[in-house]
């Protein structure tokens, strides 16, 4: 189960470091440089335009793959979604700019975010199913929360690199060739990747079942529906409080408040740190007392902290700024260290693959796709203090909250220990 798990997390960090470098470099570069001919708010509204590409994609990638996941094994999943993944990362990193080849650029920079979102939807079904059908049922959350420590690697990953790029490079050539050196190492990270999956086995859950769905997102969506929408809705806030921590509010700083790039990535990242240590604890947390309680809990937790964390935010000083991210980071683990064990135990195993992940990457497109970009809309509104920002994802938590209500528990029933009769 180590071995598996270390390398699922891996995987999903290589897979996910190739889709937040892409949301970095929106929120600080690709604007000018492939809109030119906007205004510096409708260019960073078209990078974001792009950014939302990648999620509108994933579901149709949790399709595809859920598909192979279900009908050929989890396994040749991992294989594929991170070729395609790896591929078109580095791809986006050779697209000359809109100056070079005009609007061929933009188009070519959608055409290969829609790849990488192809290809994450897939990742994700793939990596937490094999995890979480190897484990045991007590301890099923604790080891399918590895894969969901990967994002905040990938993360950190891609941001490190940014802020190593940004400290150490001037404005000119970060904007020039910098921005690009993250992209290219997407490729050295995908073989990495490659090698640590090539060992692992099928998931014996899959090899159990006889009859295996023949078109599996048929069946998920005249047997399942209801509960793929539930998921989706429960999953939009934890996508929504992301992605509005580690992209928009570094376009909302950067360029409103004046924080430069360097503070702003430091304090994401070290929120993001805290948010990925505690994932463990969570999962624990939701073995012993369950998976629909934690989730309620981080839901809830968002819904109170939404409006102080645009407060700290406006502020611009770093310490309140991480306080906000940091509440923010928790309430959304709180939710979603749990989730790779919540979902898959939801739909039964023949449609496991495709139920799990479409439900997963439909929340993404709910809660990540819109939120930079309503977010942006929305600050340029209000005043200093953007306090439409914190209603819109306060009314996504309460939506959330909604659906988890009526989700049911799928924790396991404790088993039983006879003890030896005395007398």
């Amino acid at each position: 189960m180590l071995r598996l798990a270390a390398a699922s997390l891996a995987g999903t960090a290589i897979e996910f470091y190739d889709f937040f470098v892409y949301g970095t470099a929106a929120a600080l570069v690709l604007g000018p440089l492939f809109f030119p001919a906007f205004s510096p708010l409708a260019g960073t509204l078209a990078a974001f335009a792009t950014f939302g590409v990648g999620f509108v994609a994933r579901p149709l990638g949790s399709v595809l793959f859920g598909h192979i996941g279900d009908r050929h094994g989890r396994r040749p999943v991992l294989v594929a979604s991170l070729l395609l993944t790896g591929a078109s990362t580095v791809a986006v990193g050779c697209v000359p700019t809109y100056g070079a080849i005009g609007v061929a650029a933009p188009v070519l920079l959608v055409l290969l975010r829609f790849l990488q979102g192809l290809g994450l939807g897939g990742e994700w079904g793939g990596a937490v199913l094999l995890t979480a059908e190897h484990a045991p049922p007590e301890r099923r959350a604790l080891w399918s929360s590895f894969p969901q420590i990967g994002p905040a690697v990938g993360f950190l990953l891609a941001n490190g690199v940014m802020l190593a790029l940004s400290a150490t490079l001037s404005d000119a050539q970060f904007a020039q060739w910098g921005w690009r050196v993250p992209f290219w190492m997407a490729g050295g990270l995908a073989v990495a990747g490659l090698w640590l999956r090539s060992s692992l086995t099928e998931s014996p859950r899959f090899l159990e079942i006889d009859d295996h769905a023949r078109v599996p997102l048929a069946e998920v969506v005249r047997d399942h529906w209801r509960l793929v929408l539930l998921t989706a809705g429960a999953l939009s806030v934890g996508y929504a409080i992301f992605y509005a921590v580690t992209t928009w509010s570094l376009a909302y700083a950067t360029e409103r408040l004046g924080v430069s790039r360097s503070v702003m990535l430091t304090c994401i990242m070290a929120a993001v740190l805290v948010k990925g240590a505690v994932t463990p604890l969570a999962a624990l947390l939701a073995d012993r007392y369950g998976r629909r309680p934690l989730c309620l809990a981080g839901c809830t937790a968002a819904v109170l902290w939404m409006f102080p964390m645009v407060a700290l935010l406006a502020t611009g000083a770093p310490l309140p700024m991480f306080v906000g991210f940091l509440g923010a980071m928790l309430a959304f683990i709180t939710m979603f260290a749990v989730i790779a064990a919540y979902l898959p135990e939801l739909y039964e195993p023949r449609v496991r693959c495709t139920g799990a992940a479409v439900g997963y990457n439909l929340g993404g497109v709910l809660g990540g796709a819109l939120t930079p970009i309503v977010a942006t809309a929305l600050a340029e509104q209000g005043g200093r203090v953007p306090w439409g920002v914190a209603a819109y994802l306060t009314v996504l938590a309460l939506l959330s909250l909604g659906c988890f209500a009526l989700l049911p528990e799928t924790r396991p029933a404790p088993v039983a220990v006879e003890r030896p009769a005395t007398g």
